[in-house]
């Protein structure tokens, strides 16, 4: 890992903190939690907001000017606006995708949730996504956030990675297999 990503992770996760502790102190932890989806989904959705995000040469100026009519077009919480604004201000804005992210796994943390990655090769209705996630609820012994994804290179199967357990049922690891023993013979 280079110096720089280096940086920009330990950097990220002290400003995901920060805001963690703002939104705690000042009892808005919950609507800034929720607005901080809001921002992030933008981030995603929209290509020109994520340009602008990570272009260097644009103007704080500019920036700052976008996020006032992100802010006041969502009614978004003006501690979430301020701390935005304090990125961009120094020069961090390049990061707010990764420290909102971290911003929302902190939170969850902290209510004890744990997170559980999951690809499948076909969809799944929504009555076995929750009974998946019911199941590990019981298993782990705490609320389980479940992130499902449709993978069909798997070609049959699944990935579930809940910490630091993996499970890897899905065909294509077996065929895998096979090849790395077809290799070594």
């Amino acid at each position: 890992m280079s110096k720089k990503n280096s940086f920009s992770y330990t950097s990220a996760k002290s400003y995901s903190q920060a805001l963690y502790e703002l939104a705690s102190e000042n009892n808005t932890l919950k609507e800034v939690e929720e607005n901080v989806q809001v921002f992030i989904n933008l981030i995603s959705n929209s290509s020109d907001f994520s340009i602008l995000i990570k272009d260097p040469t644009c103007k704080q100026e500019d920036q700052l000017n976008v996020i006032n009519l992100i802010f006041e077009k969502f009614k978004l919480n003006n501690l979430l606006k301020r701390f935005i604004s304090f990125l961009i201000e120094k020069r961090r804005f390049f990061y707010v995708e990764k420290i909102l992210k971290g911003f929302v796994v902190t939170c969850s943390k902290n209510r004890g949730e744990v997170t559980a990655n999951l690809s499948v090769a076909k969809e799944l209705s929504n009555d076995e996504i929750n009974k998946i996630k019911n199941d590990l609820s019981k298993n782990f012994g705490s609320e389980v956030k479940l992130n499902y994804m449709l993978d069909p290179s798997l070609i049959g199967g699944l990935i579930m990675q809940v910490e630091s357990i993996m499970i890897d049922t899905s065909i294509k690891n077996k065929l895998k297999q096979i090849e790395n023993k077809m290799i070594e013979a």
